[in-house]
């Protein structure tokens, strides 16, 4: 790869690592390339992009974002794939997913709106975060819950004190 390229990979790379607020690092190696295709198709189906870059190139893209990454490049040996996805947790969902089958992926290293998770171990923990839809739709869910309790008490209530104003009248008749 030419000088101009790699420098066309890396300003790429790191666009691409500042509009996203996560992305995540794995080692992909020792996959075929029948297992990488079906890898790839999977994380495609769950909108999560992979992209193999060597880690020099991963790390220059890094630094040159500006932000400090330094806590990642400690992982940055072997092979390197990056996953990247609008959805926080669907590449951890998608290796779980695709480690049913096989040995790899294996999570080196992630990073979640300013949060680093550092190895393998953290695969459980972001499977399990939740996305930012999800969140939204469980605090409108939980904004609605006591307004619908105040709507159903006005409405029985409602009924009650008709009852209680028809009782009463016809007792003042008789």
């Amino acid at each position: 790869m030419k000088r101009e390229q790699k420098d066309q990979l890396i300003n790429s790379l790191a666009e691409e690592l500042k509009d996203g607020r996560n992305f995540y690092i794995t080692d992909i190696s020792t996959l075929t390339v029948d297992k990488t295709n079906q890898l790839r198709r999977l994380c495609f189906n769950k909108g999560v992009s992979v992209k193999v870059v060597k880690n020099s190139l991963i790390q220059k893209a890094l630094e040159k974002t500006g932000a400090d990454y330094s806590q990642i490049f400690s992982v940055l040996k072997g092979s390197s794939a990056l996953m990247f996805s609008e959805i926080t947790n669907m590449p951890a969902k998608a290796i779980k997913e695709f480690r049913k089958d096989n040995s790899k992926p294996v999570l080196k290293a992630a990073y979640i709106e300013s949060s680093f998770y550092i190895g393998d171990n953290q695969l459980d923990t972001l499977s399990s975060l939740k996305s930012k839809n999800e969140l939204i739709a469980e605090i409108v869910m939980l904004l609605q819950s006591p307004a619908k309790n105040v709507l159903g008490a006005l409405q029985s209530g409602r009924t009650k004190i008709s009852g209680i104003v028809k009782t009463l009248s016809e007792r003042k008749e008789s």
